[in-house]
């Protein structure tokens, strides 16, 4: 097992990573949790796979568990299902002492993790992430929130986890699409902090595609290290935080305009990586041999550099709304070598000049 630690202080937790412990999280959960009451949010893809095994581990433990499942994908991730998991955990009877356990990817994650925020005014939270983008973005650094159908994630909190488990042997049911979804971020740590990820991913992405469980922990493990040195400095993304937004927004902007049915959330980051390095390029900050390496290995993953049928004027608009954008000015995560990234104001008509 692999273990990477949070470091927040008073709210520190560790990230625990190995083939297999799904089953065993019962066990580990007794010294995280103040009480034996459990609620797991998940969804009606995970429930069918996972909702049992873990379901087993708890109740072989001692945990009085119930289970709500909402319906799987982007559409469910509103505040009326806030709202229902809300009167679920009333009717449940969970008490300012119970926990929330989050099982699946990052829009129930996202959901459990703003439920528990506001349940009593928070209770406990944890979360197994089951799809890759989830291992190694959204389920660790505390951003828990849901979207509003003017933008995502428009409604949230910073609300960490008491600890994440991370069982890569979950990821054999996935289908290839969401893999590459995930990859598309381990890809965006290795241009934005660690060079040498980025080599390494270049240099085994046949296997990686075919999750060679070695590599896979590799940088699920190096993706967690990245993110958890990041938010330990920077918690509440008031600096050097929004860094990890490389690639997102522009992707935000595009799964907003697709009313996020087109695009799953690692493709539409894929495409903001390359046009944010086209930026960069533009400005000289990136050499053309960078960007093109850039491409080939998003095209290596099979993940998308080009939207379709989109107008690039309503692409800004999108922008325009972006979490990160201050006094008006539009922010902007760009690389400025290989393995670091900066935040910089960027202009529409430079947005305009890259776009389609």
């Amino acid at each position: 097992m692999e273990i990477v630690n949070v470091d927040l202080k008073d709210y520190s937790y560790p990230i625990y990573i190995s083939n297999g412990i799904l089953k065993d999280t019962g066990l580990y959960l007794k010294k995280h949790l103040r009480s034996n009451r459990v609620l797991i949010i998940t969804d009606s893809n995970v429930s069918e796979l996972y909702l049992t095994r873990l379901e087993n581990s708890l109740l072989n433990n001692g945990f009085m568990v119930h289970h709500s499942i909402i319906k799987a994908g982007e559409e469910s991730k509103n505040l009326d299902t806030v709202k229902h998991l809300l009167e679920e955990c009333f009717k449940f009877g969970l008490l300012r002492d119970s926990a929330i356990v989050a099982l699946g990817g990052g829009v129930v994650g996202d959901i459990a993790g703003l439920v528990s925020a506001l349940f009593m005014r928070g209770i406990d939270f944890i979360q197994v992430p089951t799809t890759l983008l989830a291992q190694v973005d959204s389920s660790v650094g505390g951003k828990v929130g849901v979207n509003l159908k003017e933008g995502k994630n428009m409604a949230g909190a910073f609300y960490h986890p008491k600890a994440v488990f991370v069982d890569t042997d979950v990821l054999k049911s996935l289908d290839k699409r969401e893999i590459r979804g995930g990859i598309s971020e381990i890809i965006k740590y290795g241009i934005i902090k660690d060079a040498s990820l980025f080599n390494f991913i270049e240099s085994n992405i046949k296997e990686i595609l075919d999750l060679d469980d070695e590599k896979v922990r590799h940088l699920i493990k190096r993706s967690c290290e990245i993110k958890s040195d990041v938010v330990s400095k920077d918690e509440k993304e008031s600096s050097i935080r929004a860094v990890l937004n490389y690639g997102h927004t522009i992707g935000h902007a595009i799964e907003s305009l697709t009313e996020y049915k087109k695009y799953i959330h690692g493709e539409a980051v894929a495409i903001g990586m390359y046009y944010a390095a086209k930026i960069a390029l533009n400005r000289k900050y990136i050499d053309i041999d960078y960007l093109s390496r850039i491409r080939s290995l998003l095209v290596a993953s099979e993940l998308p550099v080009d939207y379709v049928n989109l107008d690039k004027y309503e692409i800004v608009e999108g922008i325009k709304h972006d979490k990160k954008n201050r006094e008006g000015r539009i922010k902007f995560v760009l690389p400025v070598g290989h393995g670091d990234a900066d935040i910089f104001d960027v202009s529409e008509e430079e947005i305009l000049r890259v776009l389609k």
